[in-house]
């Protein structure tokens, strides 16, 4: 019996595509079960947990005692707010560096624009190294504060070459037109290179974004008031290094604890969840931006 063909070519026999199933389902287990253990055991009973060894897979009831103790206004809730307010404002600042230099870079009469591109470029092969960054944020008087979370790390040279190649790919009918309506540099920039580069600065934001929330070597280098701390080197600190949460340090004084893995499975649902729901948000802005770029005149 032949084979259909697809595109020219024999599809793939049963066995084959069988095979293929299998192995992809296997990944996607290994993936997803993990995930699903770590709410589970955020979750469930105290009386499971124990009795599971600390790992539950699929809990008899569902109980939020670990996460109300998380978040009853502790270290957990604190480095919360720490860590949004370091995303938020870093991530706008960054973008508003970045967009600004690759437009900026984007114009060939800049004067100095060709040792400019160099100078990112540069930045992409050569980093200045702990050591050297260290001494800069102390010489700048950023130690133990929340810009030396910021400042380091504002601009990425990779980033910044994708916000040039995309404004240089404006259509300079478009630009010059602007012009001899009376719209100055700023105004055109502002006005139609921003709105055209949603879905470029949708997905640097989101990179951006990223980086902000899951760092914690910098804090770890920078911050030595634990009342600083972000949620990253929290979670460093008390899931991957194994300290444990006291009572004075979950905010719950008057209540019974919760297993210590429900705790810390908690506070590592807590750290993943934010970022997984951005996604949802800007697939939309990826979408429009796209189809407003892509139409050229």
């Amino acid at each position: 019996m032949s084979r259909k063909i697809i595109d020219g070519m024999p599809a793939p026999a049963m066995g084959t595509r069988l095979l293929k199933g299998f192995i992809l389902l296997l990944i996607c287990a290994v993936v997803i079960v993990p995930f699903i253990g770590i709410i589970s055991t955020s979750v469930a009973s105290p009386e499971q947990v124990n009795k599971a060894g600390g790992f539950v897979l699929f809990p008899d009831s569902v109980q939020w005692s670990a996460y109300a103790s998380v978040l009853s206004g502790g270290v957990v809730t604190r480095s919360l707010f720490v860590s949004a307010g370091i995303t938020v404002v870093g991530t706008l600042l960054s973008l508003t560096v970045t967009s600004m230099l690759g437009w900026a870079l984007s114009r060939r009469s800049m004067v100095g624009n060709k040792f400019m591109i160099m100078l990112v470029l540069f930045s992409l092969l050569f980093t200045p190294g702990m050591i050297p960054t260290y001494l800069m944020v102390k010489q700048l008087g950023m130690l133990d504060s929340y810009w030396a979370l910021i400042v380091p790390t504002m601009v990425s040279g990779f980033n910044v070459i994708v916000m040039r190649s995309f404004f240089s790919g404006i259509p300079a009918e478009l630009i010059d037109a602007a012009r001899m309506d009376g719209a100055g540099e700023w105004q055109i920039f502002r006005r139609i290179a921003l709105p055209l580069s949603k879905a470029v600065m949708a997905v640097i934001g989101l990179f951006y974004a990223v980086g902000y929330w899951n760092s914690f070597f910098n804090a770890m280098l920078y911050l030595s008031d634990s009342a600083k701390w972000p949620l990253q080197l929290v979670l460093r600190t008390y899931v991957v290094n194994g300290t444990q949460l006291g009572e004075a340090d979950l905010g719950a004084l008057d209540a019974v604890l919760p297993p210590e893995p429900s705790i810390q499975m908690a506070i590592l649902v807590i750290a993943i969840v934010p970022i997984l729901l951005v996604y949802p948000f800007l697939q939309k802005h990826f979408a429009k931006g796209v189809m407003t770029g892509a139409v050229k005149g």
